[in-house]
């Protein structure tokens, strides 16, 4: 990613730490302290107050639980930081492009914002209108960017997580008594960075962990869980030997095709592996449906973005990358990490 370290001159401190205990990641930073009063006879010199911030975040969809949670740690940093407004915004679904693409030239013309944060559907018409027109700082996030006007990635390593996944989920292919190791990826839209990302890195751990994975029977089903129904049922006809794990890039298509398989002799010891670690998918592994999920740090994300495009407008250097961690979550410890997930929407 090409990153290009601007300066600009805002007045700002604001480094704040937080993590998500379940994904055992960490940043760091420091606050100003408050202004102490001084003795009646002494010239105390007060301190200058923070400037106003407009932050805009921009979404894949708010018509989801992931990303209602990275909308809770962009509000979050909003509450810890009374001088920045945050306004999340997204399109209704994650193929809805048009929407999207309009919600950031809105924000790019409306010189309301001083910032902002975007997670994109189409990551390369999103870099083109950046270079067109764009006069403020931008974080992506989710997504990476290639444009010069990006100033850092804040997100998940999604190719180094899933090959943690791919690897857990032959270990517990193994303890599930399978010597056929079989892999087959569900994954989301063809092309898509962060999707092709966790293809790759799903098909590379299983396949050091010791496992076959059927790559010419990769299933695309751009993010839906009723694709991942078709996807399942095909899976269903063309081995009805079973297959010993099934890898999907997203939670909600990991739950829909283990449930389409239940029922099916051959596929009862089989292992499903999700992508997100979702309140659902940790309810599923409890249940019983699911075996694992990857799961990532939504509300760290979106409070460390905004975080980030603070430090960018106070003309801050950043990083490249800002990796906000990932955790393997299963039968252990899915009750964790769905407490922890449901303390931040409270």
């Amino acid at each position: 990613m090409k990153m290009k370290k601007r300066y600009l001159s805002l007045c700002l401190a604001g480094c704040m730490v937080l993590s998500m205990a379940a994904c055992g990641n960490t940043s760091s930073g420091s606050a100003s302290a408050g202004a102490q009063s001084a003795p009646a006879a002494s010239s105390a010199v007060e301190k200058e107050p923070e400037k106003e911030l407009n932050i805009a975040v921009v979404v894949n969809t708010l018509n989801s639980e992931y990303w209602n949670f990275v909308a809770a740690g962009a509000e979050g940093y909003q509450a810890d930081h009374p001088n920045v407004t945050v306004k999340v915004m997204g399109p209704p679904s994650q193929t809805a492009y048009d929407e999207q693409m309009n919600m950031v030239e809105t924000v790019l013309n409306s010189n309301e914002y001083d910032g902002m944060v975007i997670s994109a559907l189409q990551a390369e018409t999103v870099a083109h209108m950046l270079e067109e027109d764009c006069n403020i700082p931008v974080i992506a996030m989710n997504t990476p960017l290639e444009s010069d006007k990006v100033l850092s990635f804040v997100g998940t390593g999604n190719e180094a997580a899933a090959y943690e996944g791919g690897a857990a989920s032959v270990e517990a292919a193994k303890a599930a008594g399978w010597e056929d190791l079989t892999a087959i990826v569900i994954a989301g839209t063809q092309g898509d960075p962060a999707g092709e990302e966790r293809l790759n890195g799903f098909i590379n751990g299983a396949k050091d962990a010791g496992a076959t994975v059927l790559t010419a029977e990769t299933q695309y089903t751009d993010w839906a869980a009723d694709r991942a129904v078709t996807s399942m049922e095909a899976i269903l006809q063309n081995h009805p030997e079973g297959v010993a794990m099934i890898l999907a890039c997203a939670d909600d298509m990991a739950m829909a095709a283990a449930r389409t398989a239940e029922g099916y002799a051959e596929y009862e010891n089989t292992v499903f592996c999700g992508f997100d670690g979702n309140i659902n998918a940790c309810e599923s592994i409890l249940a019983g449906e699911l075996t694992l999920s990857v799961a990532q740090d939504p509300y760290g994300m979106g409070y460390k973005a905004v975080e980030a495009c603070v430090q960018a407008i106070a003309g801050e250097e950043l990083p490249d990358f800002i990796d906000t961690g990932c955790a393997m979550i299963d039968a252990s410890n899915a009750q964790a990490q769905m407490d922890t997930l449901n303390s931040y929407l409270k």
